[in-house]
């Protein structure tokens, strides 16, 4: 039996996290937790507990844990081939990127590595189709409150201070405006605007939707300005809000021109891709980007057995997401602390009037996995294999936690 440490966690967890203290980059606030294994929407801890995990590695484990077919094709390509380079072609690459066209719309892709490599990716598209226009054309117009990476190119197109402000200045030419502002969409996007890139539901910025009428108004403004619409799915698509992306969620949906994208689509394995039509496409020739490890084959055939699954989740996602959401509306009429709950399917936010680190704390004790963005929302990340059971039995522990909140 594992001993406990003065701090509450096992000797043995405490010895991991004094190692990591000692010589690991202090850039992450972790919690005193140390994951062993999982298995389905389950984690355990070295002792054996077990954690309902509604947070799935921020919204990566979109299967949840060793599930089985992804395990299968993991083994069997791992002893096959993992990485070649793009020096030459493997079987997966071309597959992939004709199934993501088939869903998105978009013709073209490129695979990397992360979301906030698609987003550096896109960024060069937009500032190489404004300069072959006119060297002033080079501005591209990003929202208050989104969040697109932590690289310096998508720092700059992130409208969140506390992320930015240690790092400027960043690339100019960067104008944020506030989320469903019409006139300030309208007075922002001009004959110098290269781009517009906007997460359709903001993640980091506490699961904040736009609205259908704002989008089609920017879309418009881009077109009429010949700038290439963004958007952001890294968080938001890919499945989670019940469709395969989050612009396909207005009717008739709105196509962008370039949409990036990462997080489930290799069930933990990484890798990013950038969507785009031909417009898009024709703004990188050879040589003007690349990639070492984006695209390998055992990331890109993971990513084609997730899509075949995903296509049968996606009744359920929607469907489950909203009985979620409306049970976790419910508990606002006892709890008077519960602001708002907002999202789709199963990005799901519950904005609170207090700060909700010691919530997430106390989840945790009780074996439910979540975390807050934004200082006061609770984020909802489930796997999309989740059942209506797992989340009657969040809820009750959510329940048990609110309870103790003074």
């Amino acid at each position: 039996m594992l001993t406990t440490s003065e701090s509450g966690a096992s000797v043995a967890a405490q010895e991991i996290i004094d190692l990591e203290h000692q010589h690991l980059l202090q850039n992450y606030s972790r919690y005193p937790l140390v994951l062993h294994r999982g298995k389905g929407c389950y984690v355990f801890d070295l002792e054996g507990k077990r954690y309902l995990d509604l947070i799935a590695g921020i919204g990566v484990n979109a299967l949840g844990h060793a599930h089985p077919r992804i395990m299968r094709v993991i083994r069997e390509q791992a002893a096959r081939l993992i990485h070649s380079s793009n020096l030459y072609y493997h079987e997966y690459q071309g597959r992939l990127a004709q199934k993501l066209a088939e869903i998105s719309g978009l013709k073209r892709s490129f695979f990397c590595n992360s979301g906030t490599e698609a987003t550096e990716a896109a960024i060069k598209m937009i500032r190489s189709h404004g300069r072959r226009i006119s060297p002033e054309k080079y501005e591209i117009i990003s929202l208050e409150n989104s969040f697109h990476g932590r690289t310096t190119g998508a720092l700059s197109v992130t409208g969140q201070a506390k992320y930015r402000t240690d790092f400027e200045p960043l690339l100019p030419g960067v104008k944020f405006i506030p989320p469903n502002d019409l006139a300030a969409a309208e007075a922002a996007i001009g004959p110098n605007t290269a781009g517009v890139i906007m997460e359709l539901i903001q993640g980091e910025g506490g699961v904040c939707p736009l609205s259908t009428e704002f989008v089609a108004h920017v879309a418009q403004l881009a077109r009429r300005h010949n700038a290439l619409l963004v958007f952001d799915e890294i968080q938001c698509g890919v499945g989670r809000p019940g469709t395969y992306f989050a612009y396909q969620l207005a009717e008739p949906a709105i196509l962008p021109d370039i949409a990036v994208a990462a997080k489930p689509l290799a069930c933990g394995l990484p890798l990013g891709v950038v969507m785009m039509n031909e417009k898009a496409a024709a703004t990188i020739g050879p040589g003007m980007h690349g990639t070492t490890f984006g695209g390998g084959a055992l990331a890109c055939r993971v990513a084609l057995e997730f899509l075949d699954i995903l296509e049968g989740l996606l009744p359920s996602i929607y469907a489950l997401g909203g009985q979620f959401r409306a049970q976790l509306s419910e508990l606002s009429r006892s709890f008077g602390f519960i602001r708002e709950v907002r999202g789709f399917g199963f990005m799901i936010g519950v904005e609170l009037d207090i700060p909700g680190r010691q919530i997430v704390v106390d989840a945790m004790q009780e074996g439910l996995l979540i975390n807050c963005t934004h200082e006061n929302v609770l984020r909802f990340l489930p796997p999309y294999i989740i059942t209506a059971k797992e989340i009657d039995t969040a809820v009750k522990i959510l329940v048990k936690v609110f309870k103790r909140v003074r």
